[in-house]
């Protein structure tokens, strides 16, 4: 169980927090980062919310208002030597707010995070970290109903639900339990509208977005052992079907839909440098994998990112060692 007594003590006795996220942000980050922001607003607190990266298109829907900022160095530096708190919301490691991370290390500031992932930094001043939850929004449902430091709302609710919802592949992934169904059941009863939800995250797209999805179908190869199954994604695709990073996001979970594939894998090709992710089946562990290039994750879904770095050069060696993790956990 986490100190949640401690978090709230924290919260009690300093009175402005930043708040931010890992770069290219997904639902359960956002939707984390909201009602925590919603928590703190009700308290009376002063909040910042801002990331490295802008909010995703596909999930302006959490933000209508566009209150997350994208960080800004001339607006935003003089930020972290003037707030209580920061907290990095959907991370344990710092690295991953990119262009805000030399800031938030020489901050002097008390540096929390609020996650699910492995693989914490263990330099951070308060770490509540717990990895056997489905999503960082479980964790603050936790921490509200422990605590009781505000009263759950529907702004709230909404915003942990589709945090739930999403980060657990719509109740399918493996950290799916009857708690977290019991969970969204109680969230749903602050009258959110679960098939809105849904059709604004995975069914609302440009055409663009489309044609890039038919690409990456159609560059799907396997390995010698047909175990290892992996897509990739160049800039000039991007380019030519008018999209962005953000929009492939989930196109990875098609690589496992092929029979008798083990691990699946994106490649996709950065303007200064390159993104993997990792998806697998069983207890073949996707953090172990992505750890070697410098990443993480969870079991059975993580990734890296490689700045100053050719893709081409490292997607025969990521493919090996994917199928070295297979050899070795397969049938653990």
């Amino acid at each position: 169980m986490l100190d949640f007594d401690k978090l709230k003590k924290i919260i009690d006795e300093n009175n402005s927090f930043l708040l931010t996220t890992h770069v290219n942000p997904d639902a359960d980050a956002i939707g984390s980062v909201m009602s925590i922001n919603y928590i703190l607003q009700k308290l009376g607190k002063t909040v910042y919310m801002i990331n490295h990266s802008h909010t995703p298109d596909y999930l302006r829907f959490m933000d209508r208002e566009g209150i997350i900022r994208k960080f800004d160095k001339d607006r935003d530096e003089k930020l972290f030597k003037e707030i209580d708190v920061i907290v990095l919301v959907d991370i344990s490691q710092i690295y991953r707010t990119v262009s805000m991370a030399e800031y938030i290390r020489n901050s002097g500031k008390t540096i929390i995070a609020v996650d699910h992932h492995q693989d914490s930094e263990q330099t951070l001043n308060h770490l509540f970290v717990g990895t056997d939850y489905c999503a960082t929004g479980e964790i603050i449902y936790d921490f509200i109903q422990s605590t009781k430091i505000v009263e759950m709302d529907y702004e709230i609710a909404f915003q942990l639900y589709t945090a739930i919802m999403t980060d657990t592949g719509s109740f399918r992934f493996e950290r799916t339990t009857p708690r977290t169904h019991r969970i969204s059941a109680n969230l749903l009863e602050f009258g959110i509208d679960p098939k809105k939800i849904y059709e604004e995250h995975y069914e609302k797209g440009s055409l663009g977005k489309i044609r890039l999805l038919g690409r990456a179908l159609d560059s799907i190869k396997l390995n010698e052992t047909k175990q290892v199954s992996y897509m990739i994604i160049f800039q000039n695709d991007l380019k030519e079907t008018g999209c962005k990073e953000e929009d492939v996001e989930g196109y990875v979970n098609y690589t496992l839909s092929v029979d008798g594939v083990k691990a699946g894998i994106l490649f996709l090709e950065l303007r200064n440098g390159f993104k993997v992710s990792y998806r697998t089946r069983e207890s073949i562990p996707a953090n172990k994998i992505a750890a070697e290039f410098s990443g993480g994750g969870h079991i059975n879904a993580a990734g890296t990112r490689l700045y100053d770095k050719k893709m081409e050069d490292f997607i025969d060696v990521m493919i090996s060692t994917s199928q070295k993790y297979i050899d070795q956990y397969s049938g653990k």
